[in-house]
């Protein structure tokens, strides 16, 4: 049997019960001569008929209760009027109409609930609600299609239990919040019914009752799996090119590598020659010869160090966010730069602030921003008229928030206010030799730390960039 044909047999069911119904009770209330009130249970009939009826039928369903309510008080009470009878049956009239007015309000509440109710199957999102037990007591139409449980299935179980979900913190903590703020958002993983997980970015708003009683918790869930998918793959890209465009940064700093390199591999020869001389004498100077080894020591350590950080910045690695000092990266970076700004006989100004605080960020990305920051302003420099100077400032800000700022100046060509904007723009260059990715991996890189980058014209001649970072107070001494 179909739903529909079901659906007219029940309904057939119940107008036939309140058809006998209603004659049962006229029989009774006409022709037994009970003290009672019997007239009231037609309120069973129009209750009864309320399952079927729309309000024009139940209306009528009323009336005619009436109706048969006054013809039995009529045959029964018409030749002998006293008070009890007349009583009796203006009670049984009202509680007939009083019946019905109610049942029609409360159709009417049930009918803005279901259309409410179907105003939420039209959206895509899931949304379901769940008591203080955590058991869902509805399921929409997008909950269905997400998870492929159907309401009926859904309704009744406890909701971490049929999902699974995994949270982003101790649920604890979570209700806690809840609780508190009546609001809550952040990303689940959930699983389908097919067994398959689904990242879920959650919503969830506490219902209370008038005495502030928590009643109900609705959540609103969208699927974001695609959408983390395609960010992760953009991350890795980006990732990939950041590490292209350090590789290739080395190689425009082969001549300063060369340089800080050899340096302190000469002076580990001189050194240990030195050393060896002492130690040949006729009567050796152990002190001496100690000296030049400990040189020696020294110098191996720094081409250790200066390998080991051009190693860091040609691998392909993970960002790695820890708690460093802006001024020891910066000091690093003009390690690398030193002899490229020799050889452009670029002057160097250095104005860093002790007190900084630390910032949580990843060395290497940091390096790659600066060094490109510098070598820019050394390749804008190439004016031989005109001075050369490169300023690098280091400075708290707490004006703008808790922030460590880098300021890089430069004397070179400047920068016209039309372009200022459209320098961290992908593709976007002033070179003629330029893929203009430099400072769109830069703008990324800071931005990726919470932090901001922009760019102005020196007033003086040249150009000013500004880079801000979060501190980590976290991670700042006691």
């Amino acid at each position: 049997m179909t739903m529909d044909a079901q659906g007219r047999t029940a309904t057939f069911g119940k107008a036939a019960a309140a058809i006998l119904l209603a004659a049962t009770i006229f029989v009774v209330d006409t022709f037994t001569p009970l003290g009672y009130a019997i007239a009231v249970l037609y309120v069973l009939v129009v209750l009864l008929s309320a399952d079927f009826l729309d309000e024009r039928g139940i209306w009528i369903v009323a009336l005619m209760c009436a109706g048969l309510t006054l013809i039995g008080f009529l045959v029964g009470h018409a030749e002998s009027l006293s008070t009890g009878p007349v009583v009796r049956f203006a009670i049984s009239l009202c509680a007939i109409m009083v019946a019905a007015f109610l049942e029609l309000s409360n159709k009417a509440a049930n009918s803005r609930l279901a259309s409410q109710a179907a105003l939420l199957d039209l959206t895509h999102d899931a949304i379901f609600v769940r008591d203080p037990a955590d058991i869902i007591t509805y399921w929409n139409r997008g909950a269905e299609q997400l998870y492929g449980w159907t309401a009926a299935d859904a309704v009744g179980r406890n909701a971490n239990d049929l999902l699974q979900t995994r949270f982003p913190t101790d649920l604890t903590r979570i209700k806690a919040e809840l609780l508190e703020t009546a609001q809550w958002e952040g990303e689940v993983t959930q699983t389908k019914r097919d067994g398959s997980e689904v990242t879920i970015q959650s919503r969830w708003s506490l219902q209370r009752d008038k005495h502030g009683t928590a009643r109900a918790t609705m959540e609103t869930n969208s699927d974001v799996t695609l959408r983390r998918a395609a960010e992760q793959a953009l991350r890795k890209a980006q990732a990939e090119l950041a590490h292209v465009t350090r590789v290739t940064t080395l190689g425009e700093l082969a001549a300063s590598i060369a340089h800080e390199t050899s340096q302190p591999l000469a002076a580990v020869v001189s050194n240990g020659e030195a050393g060896m001389r002492w130690l040949n004498r006729e009567s050796p100077n152990i002190d001496a010869a100690k000296a030049s080894l400990e040189k020696m020591v020294g110098n191996a350590r720094r081409a250790h160090d200066v390998i080991a950080r051009l190693r860091a910045l040609a691998r392909r690695s993970e960002p790695e966010l820890l708690s460093i000092n802006l001024n020891e990266v910066v000091d690093e970076c003009l390690m690398l730069i030193h002899r490229e700004m020799e050889d452009r006989r670029i002057a160097l100004e250095l104005t860093v602030d002790p007190s900084m605080p630390p910032i949580l960020g990843d060395r290497v990305q940091l390096q790659q921003v600066i060094i490109n920051l510098m070598m820019n302003a050394l390749q804008a420099m190439t004016n031989p008229d005109s001075p050369r100077l490169l300023r690098i400032i280091t400075r708290a800000d707490n004006a703008d928030g808790d922030m460590a700022v880098l300021e890089l100046i430069d004397t070179g060509i400047g920068l016209a206010p039309e372009i200022a904007d459209k320098l961290f723009t992908a593709f976007h260059t002033t070179k003629a030799d330029g893929m203009g990715m430099g400072l769109s991996i830069s703008r990324s890189i800071v931005e990726a730390h919470g932090g901001r980058i922009g760019a102005s014209p020196n007033p003086l001649g040249g150009a000013i960039f500004v880079v801000r970072l979060p501190a980590d107070r976290k991670g700042a001494a006691p």
